[in-house]
């Protein structure tokens, strides 16, 4: 078991960040870790890699214990915080040579990661002669510096521009054949592109842990696209059987959700009828990882 978490629970004064979390990850899983703002995601990553220390509950990385094995855990993960700490006066190889040194690994790893990030074209300036996207690499290439078991990767992908998501994606996967990735993000593209399993956190609780493609197949549901052959008022919408949520596309285009698995296109055409619509298209949208998100932290 790369990552074991059993009843961890953390209060800031009377708020509740996590609420008795427990769960369990294996080697080669690459796990999303999602939640609205608030919802104790950076909490838990920071208890994982020590920074934190849990008020109740215990917690496991690589079978260390994060509150008494602390050296231990450090050296067996690779950390990417969502503010990547950073010296800016130093250049990319100095950086990363300071730290081969902390971790006391070989000076040819530098090598290595900076081309599996994608570093090369940059390696020659100082940090803060880089991008945002760049200094994620150097983030990045730094925490898999070591050649850690496990990665835990908060936002690891921000500020970076669509080609440079479809590399750092590519490594992530990559790393995640011999490695366990622990990622949060904010991008549900993100997650379904990259990962395996998905767990879900609202209010310091889980609400939700399974397989990417079971957790959407099972999602209760449902959005349909409609247009009328004219506008329709949003309090003769919200009379829509089953409808949990709406919103205007375009003039006399909505889209609607409901809390059901049922077929509510035959719903949307009668209620078309009876207010003397006709329907130019009603087509129902596939469900995707941000649709179930909504459902359970809403």
């Amino acid at each position: 078991m790369s990552i074991a978490i059993q009843n961890i629970s953390k209060s800031y004064g009377t708020q509740k960040a996590l609420d008795s979390i427990s769960f369990s990850i294996n080697k080669g899983e690459i796990v999303g870790f999602l939640g609205p703002n608030g919802a104790g995601k950076s909490t838990l990553m920071k208890i994982l890699t020590t920074y934190l220390t849990a008020d109740e509950g215990s917690a496991k990385v690589n079978g260390f214990d994060v509150s008494s094995q602390q050296k231990e855990v450090q050296l067996s993960i690779g950390y990417l915080p969502e503010h990547n700490p950073l010296y800016l006066d130093l250049y990319v190889r100095e950086y990363l040579a300071f730290n081969t040194d902390v971790y006391k690994v070989a000076k040819s790893r530098i090598e290595e990661v900076i081309q599996l990030t994608g570093l090369t074209s940059e390696s020659h300036k100082k940090i803060g002669q880089l991008s945002k996207g760049y200094r994620q690499r150097v983030g990045l290439a730094n925490a898999l510096l070591h050649n850690p078991d496990v990665l835990i990767l908060d936002e690891p992908t921000t500020g970076l521009d669509p080609n440079q998501l479809v590399e750092i994606r590519n490594v992530i996967k990559n790393a995640g054949k011999d490695k366990t990735v622990f990622l949060s993000t904010h991008i549900m593209q993100e997650v379904e592109a990259i990962c395996d399993r998905v767990i879900i956190i609202d209010k310091g609780k889980i609400v939700a842990d399974k397989q990417l493609e079971k957790l959407i197949s099972e999602s209760a549901t449902q959005i349909i696209e409609v247009e009328f052959d004219h506008e329709v008022n949003e309090t003769q919408i919200a009379t829509i059987e089953n409808i949990s949520s709406y919103s205007n596309i375009d003039g006399a285009i909505w889209e609607l959700t409901f809390a059901t698995d049922k077929d509510m296109r035959p719903v949307v055409f009668d209620f078309a009828t009876a207010n003397g619509l006709k329907t130019l298209q009603l087509n129902q949208k596939n469900k995707n990882l941000e649709t179930v998100f909504r459902e359970v932290t809403k």
